[in-house]
């Protein structure tokens, strides 16, 4: 049976899939635009965009603007005017500028976390762009929604729930992450019916549908109609289109995922602040006792140390997305032990609208 389309304001979404953000440099405008030509939502990561460019290093902030701008631009026009949505981690410094530029560029969403992006409202303004934090609890949905209800009377347009099996930074501290992963899936499905609910009870006052998406560990059909049944309207999907033709990420990157096993898949520490799931390797293993020689800071984070953190991630995440998988941060989600080969992203559409 066929996937049922979903309706974000004035946008229809085809194929209720997002594809969630993956910096730095894995989801960029080949990805996104590639999965929005599909019906989906596309993503770009707004995480040093840039890293590629020749003055990247020596002019690091009006580089990655001018990177950002040029990925919603060409991901749209791969598309063919489909949806391109922005993730902006709200730990990044800079933030107000992202989401500027990707008003000013023509993105149709953006997507925050990474923190809750509390001042998300006022920095849109009265830009018709439409945005959605990402929650994990419903503690924080009610954090979040209750301030955006009452001080900005302006409220997001749909809401992604991130569970505890997605990949990259987790919005979770390590012991209540480890407190989720030690229950069963069931124990997790409660909460994300507790949010549904949360989110829901705007929709009287608004007049209007309150979206909510899930995200972390979706892998297949079966995983979809799951959450459907919750209560979701949607799912976001990151691990699974890392190993794409179209992906940004350099093969060696790719190779990375399908070589993975389920024992490699490990919780690690992001100078970020938060826990975050990747593939362990020998960088990462390294770090477990020595902190890496930071020779240069790139200010991408508003709460990071040189001094004290125990590696620079975006040296770590360049690495990786250039292919150096020994010497990197490879994030992933849980389920990236799945992935046994190359494939594209039409295929993996085709196989989850069927």
């Amino acid at each position: 049976m066929k996937l049922k389309p979903l309706h974000i304001g004035d946008l229809t979404v085809p194929i209720p899939i997002i594809q969630g953000g993956m910096g730095v440099g894995i989801s960029l405008s080949s990805l996104a635009g590639a999965v929005a030509k599909e019906g989906a939502i596309g993503v770009i990561s707004a995480a040093q965009p840039g890293f590629l460019s020749k003055d990247f290093l020596t002019n690091t902030m009006p580089t990655n603007l001018k990177a950002l701008a040029y990925h919603i631009k060409k991901a749209k026009e791969i598309s063919n005017g489909g949806i391109i949505g922005v993730n902006i981690m709200r730990a990044a410094t800079h933030y107000a500028d992202y989401v500027d530029c990707c008003i000013k560029n023509g993105a149709d969403i953006i997507i925050s976390g990474a923190g809750l992006p509390m001042d998300l409202p006022d920095l849109i303004g009265n830009s018709s762009i439409k945005f959605a934090p990402i929650i994990s609890s419903v503690k924080a949905a009610r954090v979040l929604l209750h301030r955006w209800d009452k001080r900005e009377q302006r409220m997001p347009d749909f809401v992604i729930i991130e569970g505890p099996k997605a990949g990259g930074h987790l919005g979770f501290s390590e012991k209540e992450l480890l407190s989720w992963l030690e229950k069963e899936d069931k124990d997790y499905d409660e909460e994300v019916k507790s949010i549904i609910t949360y989110v829901k009870s705007f929709e009287e006052k608004y007049n209007r549908p309150f979206p909510v998406i899930f995200a972390g560990g979706v892998y297949d059909r079966k995983d979809i109609d799951h959450y459907m049944q919750l209560g979701c309207d949607g799912v976001q999907m990151a691990t699974r289109f890392v190993a794409t033709q179209e992906c940004d990420a350099d093969i060696k990157y790719k190779l990375a995922y399908v070589n993975a096993k389920k024992e490699d898949i490990t919780i690690v520490k992001s100078p970020v602040g938060m826990p975050g799931r990747a593939i362990l390797n020998p960088f990462m293993e390294l770090r477990k006792v020595e902190k890496e020689n930071i020779t240069k800071c790139y200010k991408c984070l508003e709460k990071c140390n040189p001094a004290t953190t125990p590696y620079c991630i975006t040296e770590a995440l360049i690495r990786a997305a250039k292919g150096n998988t020994q010497n990197s941060l490879l994030f992933c989600g849980a389920n990236a032990y799945k992935i046994n080969k190359i494939t594209t992203v039409k295929e993996i559409i085709d196989e989850l609208n069927q």
